[in-house]
């Protein structure tokens, strides 16, 4: 890439690591003195991702014989043997022929689960960088950490990570019945499972419960942890759970994003979104094949 470049002062292996866990990706912030012979580049312009008019990863070669410019890049890791990248774009940049910039929602299906959750990664990192150049106490410039994932001033010291907003989703079950509800953000007629931010100072359990409330006026208990998913839109970490109904009647009158909800027997599921690709399907989906197993 043109003006940048992938190499780094810190000469770093990832061997250990890769040997004792069992993730394809094993994330680092320290870059290494070179780069390989294939390195992934996930250039964003704001929050959209340059890739090929067919939807495909641009190899950097391709990238550099354009001549496109990085206001800056990050190191994200090693997928395997390569090494990955992130780049910032200017927000005057244009796509030359054959490239084109997508929104990563519009890239579900075009790229494996691997390999959009770490193009998710790449958005966050490098909104985080350009966001922290300078310090929120005093407005001093900041300079990255070379201990961790960080900036911080001189002066104040005070380290700024990339933001993480946990948060919680959860399908709420009454006998074969579940509870969806569906935003005024939606596609006409779709709902999902419940969700919402975890506050200061409550576990995501409680959460779940007073957000169940908040949206539906339905009283939850035996709330189970199901399972987690990196959502980057804009910076979520998705805490999945099933609950069980205790009491109330579902009201949303009182809630300004809550167009809807309703009970749904599992012979009788509304529309829904479609594919297998976020925690809402899963909890869906988990809760359908246990109570018509078979089927």
């Amino acid at each position: 890439m043109s003006a940048v470049c992938l190499g780094g002062s810190v000469s770093t292996t990832l061997t250990d690591m890769s040997e004792l866990l069992p993730l394809a990706f094993i994330p680092d912030h320290r870059p290494p003195e070179d780069s390989g012979k294939d390195p992934m580049l996930f250039a964003f312009r704001n929050r959209e991702l340059l890739v090929t008019q067919d939807n495909a990863l641009p190899n950097v070669s391709a990238i550099d014989a354009h001549d496109i410019e990085a206001v800056r890049t990050q190191y994200l890791g090693r997928l395997a043997e390569r090494h990955c990248f992130s780049a910032e774009l200017d927000e005057s940049f244009r796509p030359p022929d054959g490239f084109a910039l997508r929104d990563l929602r519009m890239l579900f299906g075009a790229f494996d689960s691997t390999l959009h959750a770490l193009a998710g990664r790449a958005v966050q990192i490098v909104e985080w960088d350009r966001t922290h150049q300078f310090c929120g106490a005093c407005g001093g410039p900041t300079k990255i950490s070379s201990g961790d994932r960080s900036r911080a001033c001189p002066e104040c010291e005070i380290p700024m990570y990339p933001r993480l907003s946990p948060a919680m989703i959860v399908v709420v079950e009454r006998g074969d019945e579940i509870l969806l509800g569906r935003s005024k953000h939606f596609p006409p007629g779709i709902f999902s499972a419940l969700a919402g931010f975890v506050e200061p100072g409550e576990s995501a359990e409680e959460a779940v419960i007073r957000e169940v409330w908040e949206e539906t006026r339905i009283v939850v208990d035996e709330v189970q942890y199901f399972s987690s998913q990196p959502w980057p839109f804009p910076n979520s970490l998705m805490l999945g759970f099933t609950a069980k109904y205790a009491s109330g009647e579902v009201d949303t009158t009182h809630d300004d994003e809550m167009e809807d909800a309703q009970w749904f027997h599992v012979d009788a599921m509304p529309n829904m979104f479609p594919g297998n690709i976020s925690i809402s399907q899963w909890l869906i989906q988990d809760f359908m094949q246990r109570k018509r197993p078979g089927r």
